[in-house]
């Protein structure tokens, strides 16, 4: 019998997206992470992690896997954790992000971040819009539906 690979995501008709339940507006342990030791890096995650709630109305977050988590519904797009040494705001469709400045780390299949280390100047800008295009991306994985549109 001859074995024909199959394309799980052509046969659903959507592009793959992570999901996770159990999302909330605000997450109580989300904030309490945030706050908690070590406050210099804790502090930069917590600036990042705002930009990133701030993306939409319809973001959402939970810990996964130890980390602040941020969704689009049930879609999780944007993570923040912290090292012995280093910020990392994490994306979790990085590898089709647009990054003409080459801010993006790390060659897994799907998933990229950005490393933040105190002391050291920090894109903002660029990080910024990173962030952004993940939110956007996401949104455009979930349908044109969630796509915001202008105007009344």
């Amino acid at each position: 019998m001859t074995r024909v690979p199959l394309d799980v995501q052509g046969l659903g008709g959507m592009p793959d997206i992570f999901r996770l339940s159990g999302a909330a507006r605000r997450d109580p342990a989300v904030e309490a992470w945030l706050s908690s030791e070590p406050a210099e890096l804790r502090a930069v995650a917590n600036q990042w992690f705002s930009h990133i709630r701030s993306c939409g109305e319809d973001v959402l977050e939970l810990m996964h896997d130890g980390c602040p988590t941020a969704c689009v519904e049930d879609a999780a797009f944007a993570y923040v954790n912290t090292f012995k040494a280093h910020v990392s705001v994490g994306f979790f469709h990085g590898a089709s992000l647009a990054d003409p400045a080459g801010l993006l780390e790390g060659g897994g299949k799907r998933m990229r971040h950005v490393k933040l280390f105190a002391g050291r100047a920090i894109a903002t800008e660029v990080l910024r819009a990173l962030i952004e295009a993940a939110y956007v991306d996401t949104k455009t994985r979930l349908g044109d539906d969630m796509l915001p549109t202008s105007g009344p």
